[in-house]
């Protein structure tokens, strides 16, 4: 009857199938998570994951602020009316930092794919939790390998970035084990969303970590230290699947695994078919937006306070509290656009395609015209409105491509997800170096213009590839190879 059941597609029964002390084990955890009985246990990764997010990002952006308190005179307020003026404690010229401020990209870009493999093989928590953890030790050696050489500063941030490479791509390999079809945008977005709202607590903290007694070094000891705690509740919280989670209801785990339509067993010997991933016409379709979000969203996450404070001639603390209004505004679309995007799908029944290109392509548009916008009033008020626009729309892009790997081939989202997040890391690699050659006159305000002009086009581009390319339809080479229909609910096939 049981393999009866599975050629009809019912859903899977909840299994485990570990020894005796194992399940013992199991259960004696059982009262450590009772708090969050009441609480869905995928909501409890999708909040994981965004504080995992926000991590990520801290890590990464802080050095934006940092850089500008290491590099230049400042003001540091000692309490009261009392103040005093900060002597640089480096003298690196614009083409050494913008190799700092990039090379944590050299790194980034070569663990992406390989990430995505390792998390079909070993599952996305020990990477995901592991590449912030790791990151985490060395942002709190900064201070002492910024001290100590610029080479190995260079080095620390490429180590940063080869850590972090895996943590994209092991999300999908979670999304692909805990999210329902009909779910999978808000949860996804849910935990993307971590990125901006880390963004938005990073930069204006960052600036007033710097002007603090402490000095810059705060800056990396206070965001390491938050990253190292948030790693011991990821591992204590979360589970590598739904059947492995030890206080799951039977209820949730038959509802993720019956929707999704494979379960652990069915899925772990699988081998990616790699040709075909790489000749299809979809996966490169969101390649293409995932460059063309990451160019402008590098470009100003790296820039941004710099051009504040040379063109806009904002201080270092108007200019960490201001650059994070674009990502504030972006946290705040991507959750929105994720609850949108399931809802049109699933109430309003939108096809999955359309939803994604309509997301996508729009956003892309609108950045197009506000980034245009922003290169054409160089004043204080309309050039920050513009910014704020054409970085925050951004979000609704991110309920489209984003999450498109897991409509296409859910499998194998994650190495899905490292291909096309190894070509976005490239506008990382390229865009401080660029921007570096570009303006070459500290305050030119036709220079940076130049840059603003590129990004408008690099988002056109984005928009008419997605728009011609994109599906939203399971691919035929990702078909789970089970000899049954999956009982699915929301999932499209490429018939």
């Amino acid at each position: 009857m049981g393999e009866q059941e599975r050629v009809l597609g019912a859903r899977p029964k909840k299994t485990r199938f570990e020894p005796a002390e194992e399940q013992h084990e199991l259960l004696e955890q059982r009262r450590y998570f009772s708090i969050f009985g009441k609480i869905p246990k995928r909501y409890v990764v999708g909040i994981m994951a965004f504080f995992g997010f926000c991590n990520i990002y801290a890590l990464r952006v802080n050095l934006s602020v940092a850089v500008v308190a290491m590099t230049t005179n400042h003001t540091r307020y000692l309490g009261g009316n009392k103040s005093v003026t900060v002597l640089p404690d480096f003298h690196w010229d614009s083409h050494t930092k913008g190799i700092i401020l990039g090379s944590f990209f050299y790194g980034y870009i070569f663990t992406q794919i390989p990430g995505g493999y390792l998390a079909t093989k070993i599952g996305g928590k020990l990477l995901f939790g592991g590449g912030v953890f790791l990151t985490a030790v060395l942002t709190l050696l900064t201070p002492l390998c910024a001290r100590w050489s610029v080479y190995l500063l260079v080095a620390a941030r490429i180590l940063m970035g080869l850590f972090e490479g895996v943590t994209y791509p092991s999300i999908h390999a979670i999304w692909a084990k805990w999210a329902p079809p009909l779910e999978k945008t808000k949860l996804a977005t849910l935990a993307f969303s971590g990125s901006y709202v880390g963004t938005v607590i990073s930069l204006p903290l960052s600036a007033a970590l710097a002007e603090s007694s402490a000095g810059w070094p705060a800056i990396f000891y206070v965001f390491g230290s938050i990253a190292v705690i948030w790693f011991l509740l990821w591992c204590f919280l979360v589970a590598k699947s739904p059947a492995k989670h030890p206080s799951i209801s039977n209820k949730e785990l038959e509802y993720i695994q019956g929707n999704i339509g494979y379960t652990d067993e069915q899925t772990q010997d699988l081998k990616p078919p790699w040709l075909s991933m790489l000749t299809s016409l979809p996966v490169w379709a969101i390649v293409a937006a995932h460059f063309a979000e990451n160019w402008g969203f590098y470009t100003w996450l790296t820039e941004l306070p710099s051009f504040m404070n040379d063109v806009l001639h904002f201080n270092m603390y108007q200019a960490g509290f201001l650059a994070a209004i674009p990502y504030l505004l972006m946290a705040i679309v991507v959750q929105g656009g994720g609850h949108l995007a399931d809802f049109l799908r699933g109430r309003v029944q939108v096809s999955t395609e359309a939803v994604r290109k309509i997301f996508t392509c729009g956003a892309f548009i609108i950045q197009v015209v506000f980034m245009i916008g922003a290169g054409y009033t160089m004043t204080r008020t309309a050039c920050m409105v513009c910014l704020s626009i054409a970085v925050g729309i951004g979000g609704f892009a991110w309920g489209g491509f984003s999450v498109n790997h897991l409509d296409i081939a859910p499998q194998y989202a994650s190495i899905l997800m490292g291909l096309s997040n190894t070509f976005a890391t490239l506008p990382g690699i390229i865009s401080p170096g660029l921007t570096s050659v570009i303006v070459t006159t500290k305050g030119d305000a036709g220079q940076w213009q130049i840059v603003f002009y590129i990004a408008a086009a690099i988002y056109l581009a984005g928009a008419i590839l997605y728009g011609i390319f994109a599906s939203g339809k399971r691919q035929k080479w990702a078909e789970v190879p089970t000899g049954y229909l999956p009982h699915t609910e929301g999932v499209e096939h490429d018939d």
